[in-house]
């Protein structure tokens, strides 16, 4: 029985995958406000009702490679030392996310690489607006992960909150200034600067 959930789970992930990249590929070549699901199923090899099965929209076909790389994020945060403090554990999680990023970015042979897709979704507001509910619904996990590492005396019922909150606000920060660049300076350089700055007392 286990064996036959994880081929679903993997194929459940394959069909996402598939659909996210039709998407977003699509969205490359022809401009997104020409992309309908129709055309994501079609390109993806599906049928619109599968499409219907995995995504409400095509915004949220289109976020999929954003959920991913947050909850594996997620995954990092929690296989960092027991014994580092709550941002430290960020701020290592988020070196090794992009480490993959990287990698993956330079073993791609195609146009979708992390860069490409970012700057794809900051150009419509419908997407900033699916892509801010992402990172909320993200928020709540990433609280309960970081209110595991925080000591009985810091803990609080907002503390683990406030850390989320401010720790995607620099990401976003550090992510968009990446964006803006064109020197070719790493994105892991930005984003880090960003946790630095949100890690320093306000004045």
């Amino acid at each position: 029985m286990e064996s036959e959930l994880g081929l679903r789970e993997r194929k459940k992930i394959a069909t996402k995958t598939a659909l996210y990249e039709a998407a977003m590929r699509l969205s490359v070549e022809n401009g997104y406000d020409t992309v309908t699901v129709e055309a994501i199923a079609d390109a993806a090899g599906v049928s619109r009702r599968t499409f219907s099965n995995y995504f409400a929209s095509k915004e949220e076909a289109m976020l999929y490679g954003d959920s991913v790389r947050l909850h594996a994020l997620l995954d990092a945060v929690a296989a960092r030392p027991a014994e580092e403090s709550a941002w430290t554990a960020l701020r290592g999680a988020v070196r090794s996310v992009l480490r993959d990023l990287q990698r993956q970015r330079r073993e791609r042979d195609d146009n979708l690489d992390w860069l490409t897709c970012a700057r794809v979704i900051r150009s419509h507001p419908a997407l900033l607006s699916e892509q801010v509910a992402t990172y909320a619904s993200f928020e709540r996990a990433l609280a309960t992960t970081v209110d595991a590492r925080l000591s009985p005396d810091d803990r609080s019922v907002m503390r683990a909150r406030v850390i989320a909150a401010c720790f995607l606000a620099a990401l976003r920060a550090g992510t968009q200034a990446w964006l803006d660049d064109d020197s070719g300076t790493p994105a892991s350089q930005f984003i880090d600067q960003a946790l630095v700055e949100a890690g320093l007392p306000f004045p």
